[in-house]
């Protein structure tokens, strides 16, 4: 049987993510990406949430020195919907300065034996990245429960808009071939495939140009 159709949310907005925010935004996006193949294919399933969590408090902190890196979707009295974490043109990969500093953090995050894999899938992600000027989304989530009501839709509406007023394009990866028709619906068309080695999940490379 299907369901009916999710009631559109109404008294919320999008603004930028306050530095206090990061711990709940965390918290928001490793209950988004709970059923996220690549995610669970990187992260170990002992406390996994948690070390979610933890990723993407490191994903923020890399964002937020880029103006408008970490965006929410939130109510007026600071309920947290949905997060989305962009990069600008010739922003979205950090630092090798950057990454050193935070290598201890990721092998809290992935474990050890498991941070060959996340390299792999790093690695595999640059290398198909494409070189033309773009704004890159890494990330977007909405908290569980919420999908399906427009959150994710507006969150990322803002910066397309932006986009289509400066003629810039837009670069994401999916992956989970359940979203690509939620992308598609906002211009954004499949590119390619990038396939994870070792048997990993295959992720969608996706441009709006």
């Amino acid at each position: 049987m299907s369901r009916p159709p999710a009631e559109p949310l109404a008294g919320y907005g999008i603004r930028p993510a306050r530095p206090t925010e990061s711990a709940a935004i965390a918290a928001l996006l490793a209950r988004a990406f709970a059923d996220d193949p690549v995610m669970a294919w990187m992260v170990p399933a002992v406390d996994r949430e948690r070390r979610t969590a933890r990723y993407f408090r490191l994903a923020q902190r890399q964002q937020r020195p880029r103006p408008g890196g970490v965006r929410v979707a939130a109510t007026g009295d600071g309920r947290l919907l949905g997060a989305a974490l962009w990069s600008g043109p010739g922003c979205w990969k950090p630092s090798a300065v950057r990454e050193l500093a935070a290598l201890p953090e990721y092998a809290r995050v992935f474990g050890l034996r498991g941070m060959p894999r996340a390299g792999e899938v790093q690695n595999a992600m640059h290398e198909a990245h494409p070189d033309t000027p773009h704004w890159y989304l890494p990330t977007v989530g909405t908290d569980r429960g919420l999908q399906g009501m427009g959150v994710g839709s507006a969150l990322l509406r803002q910066q397309l808009a932006e986009c289509d007023r400066l003629g810039q394009p837009a670069y994401l990866e999916s992956s989970n071939i359940t979203n690509i028709p939620f992308y598609e619906g906002l211009g954004f068309r499949v590119t390619g495939e990038i396939h994870l080695p070792g048997g990993g999940p295959t992720l969608w490379p996706m441009w709006r140009g």
